[in-house]
Parts: structure tokens; C-alpha cells; sequence
């Protein structure tokens, strides 16, 4: 078994961060994607096989329920009939698209991207900071969004692959650079 260290160096704003990687972060990188996936496709099937999913109820009354710093504008969204007509769709087959992505290794980021961005608006949106501003919501957003930091959709997954898919005598992200956004 290999088991070349790799250094993950980043600055921001001044500040460097630095670590090593451990042999067996590519296994648990692969893990959060499937889980994240698996996770994801079932409740999107879920909802998209009980045919009953509506979005109207929960937008207008959970959000200020639960003292959602954003309720108004939750509210609003359940009270405009295309805005619900829209989410109705989005959700379920969001959440199927989404855990297709992860789990195939397939546009990857930009699953990942849309997987975060559905958990911080079901983390406005089911507000609950009783025992702390950390809860699951806001703890599977930052899975996703290492899900896209690493690149997970190039471990034992279809990105790796399309990448490389020659274009005119280059790879993919060679000749089109902004690919990167959606691989990996």
C-alpha cells in the first residue's frame, strides 16, 4: 500500500494553514461523499415516490415557529404559488440529483455546491439553537462543502475520468479551466 504524505497548505487573509494528510484520508474523503450521497438520494426517492411532498406548510409555518431569524422571508416564499410550485420540484428531485452526483462521482463540485446550499436553508429554515448554533443542518453543510474542497468526485469516481477526456488534443479542464467549478 502507498503511502505518500501530501502537505495541504492554504492562506487566507494573511493566515497560513498547514497540515499533513494521513494515508487513510482518501477512504474517509470517499466515505463522506457516498454517505452524503446515499443520505441524499434516499430522502429525495422518498419524497419523489410518496408523490405528497408540499413545500407551502412547512415555509409558512416552521421558519416562525421556531424563531427563524429569516422567517419573513421564508414566509413570503410559501406564499408565492410559483415559488412553491418550484420548490416542490427542486427539493425532492434536487436531493435525487444531488445524491446521484456524490455517489457516482459525477459533476461532483457542483452537487456538492447545490447539496450545501439546500443545508443552509433547511438550517434557517428548522432553526434550532437550544444547545448551541452547531446542529446537523449546518454540520452536513460543511461535509458538503469539504465534499467539493477536496475533490472527492476524483476518488473511485467519474470525474476523474472526464477530466482527462481529451478535447482537441488537451484534457477537459486544461482546454476549459472553469470545468474545475463543476469536477472534482
Amino acid at each position: 500500500m502507498a503511502t505518500t504524505e501530501s502537505t495541504l497548505r492554504s492562506s487566507l487573509g494573511g493566515f497560513t494553514a498547514e497540515g499533513k494528510l494521513h494515508h487513510l484520508s482518501v477512504w474517509f474523503i470517499l466515505a463522506l461523499r457516498l454517505m452524503m450521497g446515499v443520505a441524499f438520494l434516499q430522502s429525495g426517492v422518498d419524497k419523489v415516490l410518496s408523490g405528497s411532498f408540499g413545500a407551502a406548510g412547512y415555509l409558512q409555518n416552521s421558519p416562525p415557529a421556531n424563531g427563524s431569524p429569516v422567517a419573513d422571508v421564508f414566509v413570503a416564499m410559501g406564499e408565492t404559488p410559483w415559488f412553491v410550485d418550484f420548490v416542490n420540484v427542486a427539493v425532492p428531485w434536487g436531493e435525487v440529483l444531488i445524491g446521484l452526483g456524490l455517489i457516482v462521482g459525477f459533476l461532483t463540485r457542483l452537487a456538492a455546491f447545490w447539496g450545501a446550499f439546500m443545508m443552509l436553508l433547511f438550517y434557517l429554515g428548522n432553526w434550532d439553537v437550544g444547545h448551541g448554533y452547531i446542529n446537523g443542518d449546518f454540520a452536513y453543510m460543511l461535509v458538503f462543502l469539504s465534499v467539493a474542497a477536496f475533490g472527492a468526485g476524483r476518488i473511485l469516481g467519474l470525474d476523474k475520468a472526464v477530466e482527462q477526456y481529451d478535447v482537441g488534443g488537451q484534457p477537459l479542464v486544461e482546454r476549459y479551466p472553469w470545468t474545475r467549478y463543476l469536477l472534482g
